[in-house]
């Protein structure tokens, strides 16, 4: 779930391969070499993601709320399993 976490935070903070248009406040990216398409939405302290990948058909999705320094994450894995994590700083449990 961690695992989850950080590499949505990575592909929300620098998409290495991805290829994204819009704002800040709404983004949509494909990653040609995986073949992941993602959208990232931000209002305020939320941010809201969905992704799939157009070769196996997953998809996944993250909802991520932080506060000072608390950040709450919640959301469904590509196997559909639900998952959440709190990371205050940078511990996450």
């Amino acid at each position: 779930m961690r695992m989850v976490a950080f590499l949505v935070a990575a592909l929300v903070a620098s998409p290495a391969a991805a290829s994204c248009v819009g704002s800040g406040a709404f983004k949509t990216c494909y990653d040609a070499q995986s073949g992941n398409n993602y959208t990232i939405q931000k209002f305020g302290n939320t941010t809201m993601m969905q992704g799939s990948n157009s070769r196996t058909g997953a998809t996944w999705s993250q909802n991520s709320m932080s506060s000072a320094s608390t950040t709450f994450n919640n959301g469904i894995d590509k196997d559909g399993d639900p998952w959440s994590s709190t990371c205050i700083g940078d511990f996450c449990n």
